[in-house]
């Protein structure tokens, strides 16, 4: 992903010690950002599951241009319908192939 230039960052509603537990657990090793609250994911307008677990949002995946322009957005309840790595690689080839031509 680097080769590319892309970089993965992350974050979550849950807290510091879980966060670092699953980032040790599955070798991490980009940023993660933890608890996060409602208010501050208020303008990704996240979908909200309220169920036997408490309130919570569901994954978003975003793909974020440079310059801070969206490419892309996923919001998914559950695995199916969610990028995978490949697909992502697959994006980002694609549009830096786009801008190369274009330049």
């Amino acid at each position: 992903m680097e080769s590319l230039g892309a970089r993965i960052i992350a974050a979550t509603v849950d807290d510091r010690l879980t966060t670092e537990a699953l980032a040790s657990e599955n070798r991490y090793t980009f940023p993660i950002g933890y608890g996060l609250t409602e208010a501050q994911l208020e303008d990704f307008d996240p979908w909200w599951a309220d169920d036997h677990h408490g309130r919570y949002p569901q994954p978003m995946e975003f793909l974020v241009l440079r310059g801070g322009t969206l490419f892309g957005s996923l919001y998914a309840s559950g695995p199916i319908g969610r990028m995978d790595v490949e697909e992502v690689l697959t994006s980002i080839r694609g549009r830096e192939r786009r801008r190369l031509e274009q330049e």
